[in-house]
């Protein structure tokens, strides 16, 4: 008998997070083909591949710069070299005043909310638990399993606008939404995973005045977002302030597999996600780091991101919202605008089984999705939206993307159809 602790029980039970990962790690493995909508892989864009070879061909050659990146420790911020070209090219392009003590790198984005999250919220001194709060649901499905203390989320529903062409998008309700007390910081995603919604610079400003009038740190997770990978399809542009943290990370880019993420704060805050990395890993790997550092000091990441990947994505949304609305024709169904990242995001009102039969019925004819239920972390009250909605992929190759999006609309229709 396994005899666990109460952080062993909380951590190694499965979670949706989990569940992902098993899904990406086991498709390999199932005959026949299989289409997985599921993950947050990224494209393999070639142009971009092509800037990722080209850093490891320089890298091979210089056998000064290869040996860092792979034989030594870095130092528990991370790639000084990387850090430094990042810093300036914020600030160059941005004006963003800050400097390589602002940022620091983390194993991977999941990492550095770990840190993140149970440095403001969870058990005080006093006993009382602060809570993350995120004031636009649903949201990313890594979050809900990172924090220590249980029930150390809270969520504010949104408001839904339905638009035409059987589209919806969600809104902040601001006037629903308040800083108590028991609140140690605010988070959203810029796009919002899984829905795919951007917020405004004005919906960012507004927040972080919430958050600097109740002394908690907005953080911002910019995996999908600004400035680079840029998977933004309207107007929008990056925000940082003192008050702000603004988290990113290369996977989105191309290399999920290198796990590099990144935080941008103010010194105090970096200081200290250094020294939880000097405890939890030692140090971030350097190796992705290395494979960029020439891209963000000439700022051809931006050029990439701007006008490859970014134009790139929204070609694969529109053509993926039309092959599904094609097969869907005559379901009640709706799709959140696609604004930004990769997925499709969708909501079958009144559906009579629930997203996790949905999905467990795709999964069996090898389509792997994500189900909704698991990206609503903290809503103090049952909401059936929650049980209605898929997450899809829309990251792979066109032809499997299509084939996987045949079967989920035939499964729809089994489903809201059957008599």
């Amino acid at each position: 008998m396994m005899r666990l602790s109460k952080f062993g029980r909380q951590i190694a039970v499965q979670s949706g997070i989990g569940q992902l990962m098993d899904d990406l790690g086991a498709a390999p493995s199932q005959p026949g083909p299989v289409y997985m909508l599921g993950g947050g892989n990224p494209a393999q864009i070639p142009e971009v591949e092509r800037g990722f070879r080209d850093g490891i061909a320089t890298l091979l050659a210089d056998g000064r710069r290869f040996e860092r990146a792979v034989g030594q420790y870095d130092p528990p911020e991370g790639d000084r070299e990387f850090i430094a070209a990042l810093a300036g090219l914020l600030r160059e392009q941005f004006g963003w005043d800050i400097g390589p003590r602002h940022i620091a790198l983390t194993n991977g984005s999941q990492l550095a909310f770990f840190i993140l999250f149970n440095l403001f919220a969870g058990e005080q001194d006093d006993g009382t638990v602060k809570k993350v709060l995120f004031p636009l649901t649903p949201e990313y499905i890594g979050y809900c399993d990172v924090m220590l203390a249980p029930n150390a989320f809270a969520a504010i529903r949104p408001r839904i606008e339905m638009l035409d062409e059987h589209l919806f998008k969600y809104h902040i309700d601001f006037d629903r939404l308040t800083v108590a007390d028991d609140i140690g910081a605010i988070c959203v995603s810029r796009p919002t995973n899984p829905s795919g919604n951007v917020l405004t610079n004005d919906e960012l400003c507004r927040l972080g005045d919430l958050a600097r009038d109740g002394g908690v740190p907005l953080i911002v997770d910019n995996a999908y977002g600004l400035p680079f990978p840029h998977i933004v399809f309207g107007e929008a542009e990056p925000v940082w302030n003192e008050h702000t943290i603004v988290c990113m990370s290369l996977s989105k880019l191309g290399l999920p597999a290198v796990r590099t993420g990144i935080v941008i704060a103010r010194e105090k805050i970096v200081e200290a996600v250094a020294r939880a990395n000097a405890v939890m890993s030692l140090a971030p790997g350097g190796l992705g780091t290395a494979l960029v550092t020439d891209l963000v000091r000439s700022g051809e990441i931006l050029r990439l991101s701007r006008e490859v990947i970014a134009p790139f994505y929204e070609r694969k949304a529109r053509r993926a919202v039309e092959h599904l609305a094609s097969r869907l024709d005559g379901i009640d169904y709706r799709l959140h605008r696609p604004e930004g990242a990769f997925f499709l995001w969708l909501w079958l009102p009144g559906l009579p089984i629930s997203c996790r039969q949905l999905y467990e019925r795709l999964k069996a004819r090898n389509v792997i999705v994500v189900p909704g239920h698991y990206f609503f972390p903290g809503l103090a009250e049952p909401w059936p939206h929650a049980d209605e909605c898929l997450r899809i992929s829309y990251a792979q190759d066109d032809a499997t993307v299509a084939a996987g999006l045949d079967i989920i609309a035939e499964e729809i229709r089994r489903a809201c159809c059957a008599p």
